[in-house]
């Protein structure tokens, strides 16, 4: 899994990143607003990324905050939204912004991103009505680039990107923790609530 890339800008698009790290060229997906927040080429950069592989494509998707990222996560596990809609939602709103309007469950709001109407901004409500997990709702990101394999191999299990962070967050902090008994340690704290 690519968690990251740390390089250089080679060139913007409309909707990606192409960036070089140590001379191999990546293009990264992601939201407008990211995009509009970099500077131009030759900047150097640092992404946290997310990869997705199905059976005719791989893509890699990728923000400049760890919080634009969990949100990516947490809104294509939510029914109906993938990630070129969920980087359309991120390219709207920041996500205080976002945090806000499903706090305040706005669906006239969420339904002004293009691609979402009425019907699937009510659905974004529903899904992910009390799973946002602590540090969407602006406290500080407790989940560190460490732990996103973890994240990973419990998505892989079945649970969903808010879930796994939660249960990370409840774990105590100990960084020479192999992954595996990190994704140990979260399933039992998943399973005691």
């Amino acid at each position: 899994m690519i968690a990251g890339l740390s390089g250089r800008v080679h060139r913007l698009t409309n909707d990606s990143i192409l960036v070089n790290v140590q001379g191999v060229i990546y293009q990264v997906v992601t939201s407008g607003r990211t995009i509009a927040e970099l500077g131009d080429a030759g900047q150097e950069v640092e992404l946290h990324t997310h990869f997705i592989v199905r059976e005719d494509s791989q893509t890699l998707y990728g923000f400049l905050t760890l919080n634009e990222l969990i949100w990516f996560q947490t809104l294509i596990g939510v029914n109906g939204i993938g990630p070129r809609l969920a980087c359309a939602v991120l390219t709207r709103f920041t996500p205080e912004a976002l945090m806000d309007a499903i706090s305040r469950e706005e669906v006239a709001l969420l339904s002004t991103v293009p691609g979402i109407g009425r019907r699937t901004a009510s659905r974004i409500l529903l899904d992910l009505r009390g799973k946002l997990p602590e540090d969407l709702s602006g406290s500080p990101v407790p989940v560190t680039a460490e732990h996103t394999d973890v994240v990973a191999a419990l998505q892989a299990l079945g649970y969903s990107s808010s879930e796994a962070q939660a249960a990370i967050a409840r774990l105590p902090v100990d960084p020479g923790v192999p992954v595996e008994q990190q994704v140990l340690a979260a399933l039992r704290e998943m399973g005691s609530r």
